[in-house]
């Protein structure tokens, strides 16, 4: 393994109401992918609480900087000596009635070095299944995209409905992303029709590693989520997936092969219409 390669893993979990519980699940998946080489891990989206419903999350939401779920992260990327991308935490918003959804990255040392707040919100009626969804009730959207140095490559973060917007990644793409995370917990009629199909193309448009972390099972207040979490590569090749329960998906990211497929099909420098 060179310094270009390195191994990385999506943690997939069906979590519950029950923070502590999920708090230590996340723990022995995490030990798992690590005890299995993995360097930097990826967590679900809502992976430390998932309530009867969304506005359950006021009840957990933390002031930033501080509080059980961003110490939880912090004392975990240490003691493992990884660098952990923390799924989404609700913390507190400008609208007192609301949360940020909140994806934070922590470093081997266990220093945070990067913050980013779901932009896109989940608001439709799935009418298969009759479901309701308005997350934009209870989550307050973030602005900002991000895209941070690390030891693998440049990082791009993004979380669940994010995906659905390929404008966000082309900015990250302005910014040199190489390998873009999204934590999500994708419905189960959503996923079936367009979870890897859009995982996919965002790998293949901007010639990136994904790395997607689902929630994937049955849920106590009665969700189904999709699961297949999965790496793909800069070619749109499926490297690793894991379909349903709780678990992992690893494998070898390898930024010499990236540059050597951006360097033989530029696709990338072809652009005639970019967006800033």
């Amino acid at each position: 393994m060179t310094d270009c390669q390195q191994q990385v893993a999506a943690i997939q979990m069906a979590s519950g109401p029950n923070v502590h519980a999920n708090l230590i699940e996340a723990r022995r998946l995490i030990g798992e992918a690590v005890a299995a080489g993995a360097k930097l891990v990826v967590l679900p989206e809502n992976f430390g609480f998932m309530g009867e419903k969304d506005s359950d999350q006021l009840a957990h939401r933390e002031e930033d900087g501080k509080g059980l779920l961003q110490s939880y992260l912090r004392d975990i990327a240490k003691e493992f000596g990884i660098w952990l991308v923390g799924g989404t935490i609700p913390l507190v918003a400008k609208d007192e009635n609301r949360v940020r959804a909140a994806c934070l990255v922590y470093d081997d040392q266990g220093q945070r070095v990067a913050h980013y707040d779901k932009v896109h919100l989940f608001d439709v009626h799935l009418i298969e299944t009759d479901e309701y969804y308005t997350e934009s009730d209870t989550i307050e959207p973030g602005e900002d995209v991000v895209v941070i140095d690390t030891p693998f490559g440049k990082l791009g973060i993004a979380v669940c409905y994010d995906l659905r917007f390929p404008e966000i990644f082309r900015a990250m793409l302005n910014k040199g992303v190489e390998i873009l995370v999204l934590p999500a917990a994708f419905t189960a009629v959503t996923g079936r029709a367009h979870w890897d199909i859009l995982l996919r193309a965002r790998a293949i448009e901007n010639v990136a590693y994904v790395i997607a972390a689902g929630q994937g099972g049955y849920h106590l207040n009665g969700r189904e989520t999709y699961g297949h979490s999965m790496i793909i590569d800069p070619w749109g090749v499926v490297q690793d997936e894991l379909e349903q329960g709780a678990g992992f998906a690893s494998c070898l990211i390898d930024l010499d092969y990236q540059q050597r497929v951006r360097r033989d099909f530029p696709v990338i420098n072809h652009r005639r219409i970019r967006c800033e």
